[in-house]
């Protein structure tokens, strides 16, 4: 007997990772992450499929009640010829009607961003975009971030040595 579990709470992202944003996470206080699929024609998805893609200078935002990737690089596929895409195209972003409206209320009302988290296949071999509710870090939080990884790292280095 299998087990499903729907949605992307509890699970782990077993596909294979095309392309993260590293860097949100130091800039931004990631409040609340959403799974978010994508509307790609077919080069796209060979591209994609190649490993090739480019979440970094990448944004969400709310545009006549949908929600759009903007500024993602999906290189062309090398095969695609004439019927290549454009590579630095908006992208349509697939969620709920709620799920859109809780978005564009927390930008407006709240001040806040939707960054691009992490673009990968899901299980099924779709293409999935997690996406995540964030807050702007202040400059003595993201050197706060830093002396914590320092120290992390620093901590890890003296367990090793006394452990040996």
């Amino acid at each position: 007997m299998s087990s499903k579990s729907g949605g992307a709470k509890g699970k782990k992202n077993g596909g294979k990772v095309v392309a993260e944003n590293r860097r949100a996470r130091y800039d931004y206080h990631i409040e609340d992450t959403l799974e978010a699929g994508l509307v790609l024609v077919g080069t796209e998805v060979k591209s994609l499929r190649e490993g090739r893609g480019n979440i970094a200078e990448s944004y969400v935002a709310p545009e006549g009640g949908e929600m759009w990737l903007i500024n993602a690089d999906i290189p062309e596929y090398s095969f695609g010829n004439r019927f290549n895409h454009e590579p630095r195209r908006k992208r349509k972003l697939l969620l709920h009607k709620r799920e859109i409206e809780r978005l564009t209320q927390a930008v407006q009302r709240r001040g806040m961003t939707i960054v691009p988290l992490k673009m990968y296949f899901n299980d099924k071999g779709r293409v999935k975009l997690l996406i995540g509710l964030a807050r702007g870090k202040k400059l003595h939080d993201k050197r706060e971030t830093e002396r914590k990884r320092d120290w992390q790292r620093q901590k890890a280095r003296l367990m090793r040595q006394l452990g040996r």
